[in-house]
């Protein structure tokens, strides 16, 4: 079953975050990873919530998320981002019956 990585990020240093997307974007592909939503134009219709930039990554399983978080292939590239941005991410399975 899939899983999804969501991200809401802002960064205050847009031009040195190119470099995290390039070094997250193969360590994804490395995973099985591939991205969904990649920011774009957004409407919050309900809530307090101020998303700035969103981001949706599907991987083939939960567990397969949870590696590529944790891999020595995404650490330089998630040290990167933590110091250029503030983040929220989180992991979700996907719906059984959506998968199939």
């Amino acid at each position: 079953m899939p899983a999804y990585v969501i991200v809401n990020v802002h960064t205050d240093h847009p031009q040195e975050y190119e470099r995290y997307k390039e070094m997250a974007q193969e360590t994804i592909a490395q995973y099985g990873g591939r991205y969904i939503v990649r920011g774009g134009p957004f409407e919050v219709l309900e809530g307090s919530w101020k998303p700035t930039r969103i981001v949706v990554v599907e991987f083939p399983s939960y567990e397969k998320a949870h590696e590529w978080w944790r891999s020595a292939e995404y650490a330089p590239a998630k040290a990167l981002r933590q110091r250029l941005s503030t983040t929220d991410l989180l992991i979700i399975d996907g719906h059984p019956t959506l998968s199939s």
